[in-house]
């Protein structure tokens, strides 16, 4: 495959070394799970935490005589993947054999594709923050089937083989090397796993390795040819591939600088160290012997199987958080953080909508995506997750809207709420409990009085300084216990103390 470099050198994304800048070059293939109940080429469950080896057919054994049958539904997984990947879709794709040894691969080979994968070229959309918006190039993706895996800390001097995982189906998305700095990769493999869940094609679950990825780093210098790369291989956390990342790189830099050169290898990263090591060679294409699986037949369907499964797909997080800065006029970073999860999105949108009426969505969203998500990052929940109920959210908006409760009382119903009364009903809260703004300009007027007679030091400041302002409305708030109208609070003090 000839390397094509689609991105203009970034300052902002250089690397100092000692001898001048440097620029990274990423590329990434990612290996996501393909959600279905059976693998790839047998009936076995994909059932994750059972027992070792008790999800295994004779097919996922490598028996003698045992023939794989393709499963379909792994099939319309991976189309799907490559209709939200904005891809195209290949109606005739081939399995190869993929040639080489590992103890936990009983057949001695991995079917694979390679030539012909069932997905060809396709994009994802980053939005790196301000008017930065970057599109990663997707080279392919195929289906392949993956392999078991090796237990070493078991026994003092044996190792044991769990084939539970062997079989199940993969997806490799194999992306362009267009990712320049560990924030590109973080986002990518972030927006990825967002795109897989939404479409309900793997569940993006990094600590069960239903998601890993292969990092390729290489460096250059900035514009020149691309350099030679080294493989970061399983990395399965977000986090730990921008550590990897930064750490490879320095690695290049520092060999190159000492007038070395890179070997092209495959290298683990140890979260332990935060540093890559050696593993093995490389291996490039031809290594593997890949040719076609004599036992299956090449894979083909028409355009009509395409077209019923894009008829049908959820609407994806980029078109979501173009919607919901159009129809609810929400900040592009709020709709951003609002569609990171399906179910957040959905939560949301519930909150605005509830009991049929459509409420600010601008509001909402400051709720949802302030102190709602506050007390959910305490416990270790998305939003969607805690016991605040979409219609407990619009009730508390829509009170303040009324202005029966002030921005201050409604961070106290919500506080009620989640401490005290999780079945709450805001408005029933602010009526038991006295809530209710002050909006009674007589009563007002009288805590105002009462403030300017007892400081008439800060009523001759405010008259040369207006922004001491903010002291009396910080004091009047305090003596009305924080529930007087803030509108009529301003408007009534500016009048009592002559300031335009």
């Amino acid at each position: 495959m000839t390397l094509i470099d689609t991105r203009t050198p970034n300052p902002k994304s250089f690397i100092k070394g000692a001898r001048g800048d440097w620029e990274i070059v990423i590329g990434m293939e990612v290996h996501a799970q393909v959600t279905s109940e059976s693998k790839l080429f047998s009936g076995s469950s994909t059932e994750f935490g059972s027992p070792p080896n008790a999800n295994v057919s004779f097919v996922d054994a490598a028996m003698p005589g045992m023939l794989p049958v393709i499963n379909a539904e792994c099939v319309r997984q991976a189309v799907r993947t490559g209709l939200g990947l904005k891809a195209k879709i290949n109606k005739r794709s081939i399995f190869d054999r993929k040639n080489y040894f590992y103890p936990d691969l009983p057949q001695g080979y991995q079917i694979s594709q390679f030539k012909d994968p069932i997905v060809g070229e396709g994009s994802v959309f980053l939005d790196m923050g301000g008017d930065e918006h970057i599109e990663i190039g997707i080279e392919r993706l195929h289906l392949e089937q993956d392999a078991g895996k090796s237990i070493h800390d078991q026994h003092p001097n044996m190792s044991f083989v769990d084939l539970n995982r062997s079989g199940v189906a993969l997806m490799e998305i194999v992306s362009k090397p267009d990712l320049r700095n560990s924030d590109e990769a973080k986002a990518y493999l972030s927006k990825l796993r967002t795109i897989l869940r939404y479409l309900g094609t793997c569940d993006g679950n990094m600590e069960e390795g239903s998601m890993r990825a292969d990092i390729n780093v290489s460096v250059r210098k900035p514009g020149g040819e691309f350099g030679t790369r080294c493989e970061i291989k399983n990395v399965n956390s977000i986090r730990f591939a921008g550590q990897a990342i930064e750490f490879e790189a320095r690695r290049q830099i520092d060999i190159l600088e000492d007038g070395g050169k890179i070997d092209q290898e495959t290298r683990l990263y140890d979260p332990k160290t935060g540093e890559t090591r050696s593993m093995r060679s490389k291996e490039e294409a031809h290594d593997y012997r890949y040719f076609p699986d004599p036992d299956l037949l090449p894979l083909e369907f028409d355009q009509a199987f395409i077209d019923e499964l894009a008829q049908h797909l959820p609407e994806l997080p980029d078109d979501k958080q173009a919607r919901f800065i159009k129809e609810y006029g929400v900040t592009p970073y709020d709709a951003m953080v609002l569609t990171l999860e399906r179910e957040s999105a959905d939560y949301y949108e519930a909150a605005v909508k509830f009991g049929g009426a459509k409420r600010d969505g601008k509001a909402v969203a400051n709720l949802v995506n302030g102190d709602i998500a506050a007390f959910a990052n305490s416990q270790g929940l998305s939003v969607f997750e805690t016991q605040i109920k979409p219609g407990q959210i619009a009730g508390i908006v829509d009170l303040v809207a009324a202005g029966t409760i002030s921005s201050k009382g409604a961070k106290d119903v919500l506080q009620i709420i989640i401490a005290e009364e999780p079945e709450g009903d805001p408005a029933d809260i602010v009526e038991r409990r006295g809530l209710k703004q002050v909006t009674d300009l007589g009563a007002i007027e009288a805590v105002i009085d009462e403030i300017i007679a007892a400081n008439p030091g800060q009523v001759a400041a405010v008259k040369a300084k207006p922004t001491v302002l903010g002291w009396f409305v910080g004091q009047a708030m305090k003596a009305s216990g924080g529930k007087a109208n803030p509108q009529a609070l301003n408007e009534l003090l500016k009048k009592k103390l002559g300031i335009e």
